[in-house]
Order: C-alpha cells, then sequence, then structure tokens
C-alpha cells in the first residue's frame, strides 16, 4: 500500500519528502514553499528591520528540531494523528501556514466552520499574528524558528545532490557574502549550513566569483 502509515506516519508522504530533500535541500524553501514568498512579501514592507541578537538567535533556531521531533515524530509514534482524525499535530496546533493558506479561506465560504472555531482556532490566529508582525521586521522567522519541513531539508542540505560551493582561491575575505545573507548563515565557514535556504544572494554579491551552486549527481555518488 503506498499510501499506507505506521502508528500516524505516512511513509509515502517521509519517502517523497526527503527524495526531495537529498535531491534539492532547502532550495525549496527558497524558492517553493508558499508561505516563504509570503514572508518575503511581508519583509519589503517599510519598516524597521531588526536581526535577532546571537545569543537569542542560536537556541531559537534550535526550536524547529524540537517541533520535528515531538510534533512530527513522537506525537504521531506514540499517539497516531491528533485526536484519532487524521490530522498532523504539527497542523493541529502550530502551523501559520495552514492557518493562513487553507484555515481562513475555508471559515471565509463556510459559515458552520465559522460557529464551530473555539480556543484551539484563536491560539492558531495569535501564532499566525505573531510570525506575520515578525516576518515584517525579521526575514522569515518561520523557516528560521519554527518549520518542522524546514528542519528535515537543512539536516539534507550538506548531502544534497544541488548544493553551494565556496572556491577559496577565489575568495579575497570581504565578507561581502556574509553580510548580505538574511538567514545569517557563515558562508566561507558553512556554505551548505542547514540555515542556507539556496536563494543566491551570496552568489551574486561575491567580487570574485568564489561562490557557485550547482546540482552534481555524480560527485555525490563517487564520495560515498
Amino acid at each position: 500500500m503506498l499510501g499506507g502509515s505506521v502508528r500516524g506516519i505516512p511513509y509515502y508522504v517521509t519517502g517523497i519528502i526527503l527524495l526531495y530533500g537529498i535531491l534539492f535541500g532547502r532550495l525549496i524553501c527558497g524558492f517553493l514553499c508558499p508561505f516563504g514568498f509570503v514572508q518575503d512579501l511581508l519583509y519589503r514592507i517599510k519598516a524597521g528591520k531588526m536581526r535577532v541578537p546571537r545569543g537569542v538567535d542560536a537556541p531559537l533556531r534550535k526550536a524547529k528540531y524540537v517541533i520535528l521531533v515531538v510534533f512530527v515524530i513522537l506525537l504521531p509514534l506514540t499517539a497516531g494523528s491528533a485526536y484519532g482524525a487524521g490530522i498532523p499535530w504539527f497542523c493541529k496546533f502550530i502551523c501559520p501556514a495552514g492557518t493562513l493558506q487553507a484555515g481562513l479561506p475555508l471559515m471565509a465560504v463556510n459559515e458552520d466552520l465559522r460557529l464551530a472555531t473555539g480556543v484551539l482556532f484563536a491560539f492558531k490566529l495569535s501564532v499566525l499574528a505573531v510570525v506575520i508582525i515578525a516576518a515584517i521586521l525579521i526575514y522569515r522567522p518561520f523557516c528560521k524558528y519554527l518549520c518542522p519541513l524546514g528542519a528535515i531539508y537543512g539536516l539534507l542540505n550538506r548531502w544534497s545532490f544541488y548544493g553551494m560551493q565556496v572556491d577559496k582561491s577565489r575568495c579575497v575575505g570581504c565578507g561581502a557574502c556574509e553580510k548580505t545573507c538574511k538567514m545569517d548563515v557563515e558562508v566561507r565557514k558553512n556554505v551548505n549550513s542547514p540555515e542556507c535556504i539556496r536563494c543566491g544572494a551570496c552568489k551574486s554579491v561575491c567580487p570574485g566569483g568564489a561562490i557557485r551552486s550547482e546540482f552534481s549527481c555524480a560527485k555525490k555518488i563517487i564520495r560515498r
């Protein structure tokens, strides 16, 4: 059964996610994620921008891995889907993307759903509101701190067939790549960081052309 599952874990969907991750890494986050696009638009709003201090940012970045382990792995394995309704725990209790792109549109056209809303939906609206406000001030806060799918793709960044490379012989050490990176990746140290969404901003500002991106199956297979 292609669409089967074990204790709430859909192995067909899991396999597809892992396949995309090993092929592209977080390139999917950078160019294919609808909610990532929404955050990009929100960040364009003219308002005071801020970068979270590194001492706060680093622990917050780990939150998405905690969410991945608890809401995507442990709860489905131990308790099945949320309330036995076939709904993933993360989608049920946290996901602001689902609230914006599915919950609100469905409620707009369905009065019964509007009447059925309660504390849980109010909580999810508050999560969405916080993420929207944060996205105006901070670049892609959901991607940085909350998204479990981004966590999966990020863990596969290092080994994905599509990757980034820095030619040390052409690097002039100006640091322009790291100054322009909105995901705050230490490009020269770890260009394939789990936080890199492959947006290409670092590559576009490199004066020496030291940074390149490529899709290379052969090299990855040889390394293995």
